[in-house]
């Protein structure tokens, strides 16, 4: 079987390109969709996350504001502007860019929006949602990778999956959605034995860890018939 290279940027642009249709009927009746994204802080990762999310949001007609705070603003000045995010009828969505500067905290920020405009279900009630397969939101990452599947045509169902990574938000949503979708789907992560020989017998491999070599060099994997 040849390995088939999947073409990231062309299926992003034909993902922006139906969101904008979607968003051009939405505004015929009158509705723009209002994205809030707040940073806090200078750190140079997150500006340009910050950068890309709110340029990706204009590319298809989405009103976006962006709400740039101090390293050292309190937790009180940081969730008393959810506060107001949350209110705001022309806001329908609000990220707040993490990890945030020390001591603020993650959780509580995470706990203080409003679930029906947490867009990156990082809430205990979105991911409650995602668990059941009844969810609005989806985290960023595990919503792009299915994505990928879909749009090139790999059917997910019947297929041995396997994630490695079990974050909060990659890996363990990932894994339900495979699940969601019939995959037969086991998790792994740093205390895995024998990792290679388990992704050796996956259909589809995720390497969800952040690294670009998930295997020390005696564990790479060699295969004949690459698979998805």
């Amino acid at each position: 079987m040849k390995a088939k290279l999947i073409d990231g940027k062309a299926i992003a642009a034909a993902v922006r390109a139906d969101l904008a249709e979607e968003v051009k009927a939405l505004q015929t009746k009158g509705v723009t969709p209002g994205l809030a994204v707040i940073l806090v802080g200078e750190d140079p990762a997150s500006q340009v996350y910050v950068r890309n999310k709110t340029r990706a949001s204009a590319e298809v007609g989405i009103h976006a504001e962006e709400f740039r705070l101090p390293a050292d603003t309190s937790e009180q000045q940081l969730l008393a502007l959810v506060a107001e995010l949350n209110a705001r009828e022309d806001i329908d969505g609000i990220l707040c860019q993490l990890p945030l500067p020390k001591p603020l905290d993650d959780a509580a920020v995470i706990a203080a929006i409003d679930p029906r405009k947490d867009v990156d279900a990082f809430s205990a009630v979105n991911v409650g949602h995602i668990m059941i397969g009844d969810f609005t939101f989806l985290p960023c990452t595990p919503a792009g990778v299915m994505e990928l599947l879909h749009r090139s045509g790999v059917e997910v169902s019947g297929k041995r999956c396997v994630v490695i990574g079990r974050s909060n938000i990659v890996g363990k949503p990932l894994a339900m959605l495979l699940l969601h979708e019939n995959g037969t789907v086991t998790i792994c992560h740093s205390r895995t034995q024998n990792l290679a020989a388990i992704c050796r017998e996956a259909d589809i491999l995720v390497a969800a860890v952040g690294s670009v070599r998930c295997f020390r060099p005696k564990q790479a994997l060699h295969r004949s018939e690459p698979r998805a």
